[in-house]
Protein backbone atom coordinates (compact mmCIF):
# COMPACT_ATOMS: atom_id res chain seq x y z
CA UNK A 1 0.00 0.00 0.00
CA UNK A 2 1.57 3.22 -0.96
CA UNK A 3 0.29 6.28 0.53
CA UNK A 4 0.15 9.80 -2.17
CA UNK A 5 -0.05 12.86 -0.36
CA UNK A 6 -1.80 15.93 -3.05
CA UNK A 7 -1.68 19.43 -2.06
CA UNK A 8 -0.73 23.10 -3.40
CA UNK A 9 -2.35 26.09 -2.25
CA UNK A 10 -5.50 27.75 -2.72
CA UNK A 11 -6.80 28.42 -5.68
CA UNK A 12 -4.41 25.77 -7.81
CA UNK A 13 -6.92 23.00 -8.36
CA UNK A 14 -5.93 20.65 -6.01
CA UNK A 15 -9.62 19.77 -4.96
CA UNK A 16 -10.57 19.31 -8.59
CA UNK A 17 -7.52 17.05 -9.27
CA UNK A 18 -8.60 14.86 -6.35
CA UNK A 19 -12.25 14.48 -7.50
CA UNK A 20 -11.26 14.17 -11.29
CA UNK A 21 -8.77 11.15 -9.30
CA UNK A 22 -12.01 10.04 -7.55
CA UNK A 23 -13.97 9.48 -11.20
CA UNK A 24 -11.30 7.30 -12.12
CA UNK A 25 -11.71 4.74 -9.05
CA UNK A 26 -9.08 6.19 -6.87
CA UNK A 27 -9.00 6.10 -2.89
CA UNK A 28 -9.37 9.62 -1.60
CA UNK A 29 -8.83 10.46 1.93
CA UNK A 30 -9.70 14.28 2.71
CA UNK A 31 -7.14 15.56 5.28
CA UNK A 32 -9.83 18.29 6.13
CA UNK A 33 -13.00 15.64 7.08
CA UNK A 34 -10.80 13.60 9.09
CA UNK A 35 -9.73 16.73 11.23
CA UNK A 36 -13.46 17.39 11.48
CA UNK A 37 -14.31 13.88 12.45
CA UNK A 38 -11.80 13.86 14.91
CA UNK A 39 -13.35 16.76 17.08
CA UNK A 40 -16.79 14.52 17.76
CA UNK A 41 -14.14 11.76 19.42
CA UNK A 42 -14.86 11.76 23.31
CA UNK A 43 -11.20 11.96 24.50
CA UNK A 44 -10.73 14.41 21.89
CA UNK A 45 -13.50 16.81 23.07
CA UNK A 46 -12.34 16.30 26.71
CA UNK A 47 -8.75 17.46 25.74
CA UNK A 48 -9.99 20.28 23.81
CA UNK A 49 -12.42 21.61 26.54
CA UNK A 50 -9.15 21.23 29.36
CA UNK A 51 -7.34 23.26 26.86
CA UNK A 52 -10.16 25.55 25.60
CA UNK A 53 -12.61 25.48 27.74
CA UNK A 54 -16.27 24.87 27.43
CA UNK A 55 -16.84 28.35 25.95
CA UNK A 56 -16.15 26.49 22.89
CA UNK A 57 -19.20 24.05 23.03
CA UNK A 58 -22.62 24.10 21.80
CA UNK A 59 -25.26 21.69 22.40
CA UNK A 60 -21.96 19.16 23.64
CA UNK A 61 -20.66 19.71 20.41
CA UNK A 62 -17.69 21.53 19.49
CA UNK A 63 -18.45 24.36 17.38
CA UNK A 64 -15.41 24.90 14.46
CA UNK A 65 -16.58 28.42 14.41
CA UNK A 66 -15.66 29.42 17.64
CA UNK A 67 -12.86 27.81 17.77
CA UNK A 68 -11.26 29.26 14.51
CA UNK A 69 -12.18 32.30 16.30
CA UNK A 70 -9.47 31.37 18.94
CA UNK A 71 -6.55 29.89 17.08
CA UNK A 72 -6.51 32.08 13.93
CA UNK A 73 -5.52 34.57 15.73
CA UNK A 74 -2.85 33.36 18.25
CA UNK A 75 -0.22 30.98 17.03
CA UNK A 76 0.26 28.87 20.26
CA UNK A 77 -3.21 28.21 20.50
CA UNK A 78 -3.19 26.87 17.06
CA UNK A 79 -0.33 25.05 17.76
CA UNK A 80 -2.05 23.23 21.01
CA UNK A 81 -4.79 22.85 18.71
CA UNK A 82 -3.06 20.54 16.35
CA UNK A 83 -1.41 18.82 18.82
CA UNK A 84 -4.19 17.52 20.18
CA UNK A 85 -6.09 16.82 16.38
CA UNK A 86 -3.22 15.46 14.12
CA UNK A 87 -2.40 12.18 15.75
CA UNK A 88 -5.79 11.02 15.39
CA UNK A 89 -5.76 12.18 11.71
CA UNK A 90 -2.73 10.52 11.30
CA UNK A 91 -4.38 7.68 12.49
CA UNK A 92 -7.31 7.94 10.39
CA UNK A 93 -5.33 7.81 7.40
CA UNK A 94 -3.90 4.28 8.84
CA UNK A 95 -6.98 2.76 9.52
CA UNK A 96 -7.88 3.44 5.65
CA UNK A 97 -4.85 2.50 4.85
CA UNK A 98 -5.14 -0.83 6.06
CA UNK A 99 -9.02 -0.90 5.18
CA UNK A 100 -7.81 -0.77 1.82
CA UNK A 101 -4.98 -2.97 1.39
CA UNK A 102 -6.66 -5.67 3.09
CA UNK A 103 -9.10 -5.60 0.33
CA UNK A 104 -6.49 -5.88 -2.57
CA UNK A 105 -6.21 -1.92 -2.88
CA UNK A 106 -2.35 -0.63 -3.90
CA UNK A 107 -2.88 3.02 -3.03
CA UNK A 108 -4.68 5.87 -1.04
CA UNK A 109 -4.42 9.18 -1.83
CA UNK A 110 -4.31 11.84 1.04
CA UNK A 111 -5.78 14.90 -0.27
CA UNK A 112 -4.74 18.17 2.17
CA UNK A 113 -3.62 21.63 1.96
CA UNK A 114 -1.02 22.08 4.30
CA UNK A 115 0.89 18.70 3.94
CA UNK A 116 4.21 20.13 3.84
CA UNK A 117 2.97 23.05 6.62
CA UNK A 118 2.01 20.16 9.19
CA UNK A 119 5.12 17.83 8.42
CA UNK A 120 2.81 15.25 7.22
CA UNK A 121 4.61 14.85 4.11
CA UNK A 122 6.97 12.70 6.62
CA UNK A 123 3.95 9.93 7.01
CA UNK A 124 3.41 9.99 3.16
CA UNK A 125 5.54 7.88 0.22
CA UNK A 126 4.96 10.01 -2.51
CA UNK A 127 3.99 13.87 -2.96
CA UNK A 128 1.75 15.62 -5.63
CA UNK A 129 1.88 19.53 -6.04
CA UNK A 130 -1.41 21.05 -7.94
CA UNK A 131 0.96 24.21 -9.66
CA UNK A 132 -0.61 27.40 -11.39
CA UNK A 133 0.27 30.42 -12.49
CA UNK A 134 -0.13 33.10 -9.41
CA UNK A 135 -1.62 35.67 -11.77
CA UNK A 136 -4.17 33.07 -12.85
CA UNK A 137 -4.68 31.52 -8.99
CA UNK A 138 -5.31 35.09 -7.91
CA UNK A 139 -8.08 35.58 -10.56
CA UNK A 140 -9.94 32.20 -9.81
CA UNK A 141 -10.02 33.37 -6.04
CA UNK A 142 -11.30 36.68 -7.09
CA UNK A 143 -14.39 34.69 -9.19
CA UNK A 144 -14.71 32.93 -5.94
CA UNK A 145 -15.27 35.90 -4.28
CA UNK A 146 -12.53 36.92 -2.38
CA UNK A 147 -11.04 40.50 -2.31
CA UNK A 148 -7.32 41.10 -2.57
CA UNK A 149 -6.43 41.25 0.81
CA UNK A 150 -8.25 38.04 1.65
CA UNK A 151 -6.15 36.50 -1.00
CA UNK A 152 -3.27 37.57 0.58
CA UNK A 153 -3.93 36.70 4.14
CA UNK A 154 -5.50 33.04 2.96
CA UNK A 155 -1.77 32.48 0.61
CA UNK A 156 0.25 34.03 3.48
CA UNK A 157 0.08 31.01 5.48
CA UNK A 158 0.94 28.69 2.84
CA UNK A 159 4.62 27.69 1.85
CA UNK A 160 4.87 29.06 -1.85
CA UNK A 161 4.09 27.06 -4.27
CA UNK A 162 7.63 27.20 -5.99
CA UNK A 163 9.09 25.42 -2.85
CA UNK A 164 6.28 22.54 -2.88
CA UNK A 165 7.63 22.11 -6.29
CA UNK A 166 10.77 21.36 -5.25
CA UNK A 167 9.90 18.90 -2.67
CA UNK A 168 7.25 17.16 -5.02
CA UNK A 169 7.63 13.69 -6.51
CA UNK A 170 5.17 15.04 -9.63
CA UNK A 171 4.32 18.75 -10.14
CA UNK A 172 1.07 18.89 -12.26
CA UNK A 173 0.67 22.57 -13.74
CA UNK A 174 -3.18 23.57 -14.08
CA UNK A 175 -3.01 26.51 -16.24
CA UNK A 176 -5.68 25.53 -18.72
CA UNK A 177 -8.86 24.03 -18.48
CA UNK A 178 -10.55 21.49 -16.97
CA UNK A 179 -10.23 19.30 -20.27
CA UNK A 180 -7.12 20.18 -20.69
CA UNK A 181 -6.67 19.25 -16.74
CA UNK A 182 -7.79 15.50 -17.76
CA UNK A 183 -5.20 15.02 -20.00
CA UNK A 184 -3.15 15.52 -17.61
CA UNK A 185 -4.81 13.11 -15.07
CA UNK A 186 -4.41 10.44 -17.76
CA UNK A 187 -0.12 10.61 -17.39
CA UNK A 188 -0.66 11.19 -13.85
CA UNK A 189 -2.90 8.07 -13.49
CA UNK A 190 0.79 6.36 -15.55
CA UNK A 191 2.96 7.86 -13.07
CA UNK A 192 0.88 6.44 -9.79
CA UNK A 193 0.72 2.94 -11.12
CA UNK A 194 4.06 2.96 -11.84
CA UNK A 195 5.13 3.97 -8.13
CA UNK A 196 2.23 1.23 -7.07
CA UNK A 197 4.28 -1.45 -9.33
CA UNK A 198 7.39 -0.29 -7.45
CA UNK A 199 6.14 -0.51 -3.97
CA UNK A 200 4.64 -3.95 -4.61
CA UNK A 201 8.30 -5.37 -6.05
Amino acid sequence: MILIGITGIIGSGKTTVSRLLKGKGFNIVDLDRLAKEALDIEEVKEEIKKAFGEGIFIDGRISPERLKDIVFVDRERLKQLEDIVHPRVIQGIYRQAEALKSKGERSLIVDGPLIFEKGLNKNLDRIIVVSADQGLIRERLKIRGMDEEDIDRRTSCQIPLKEKEKQADYVLYNNGTEKDLEAQIDILIKRIRKWEEEDAS
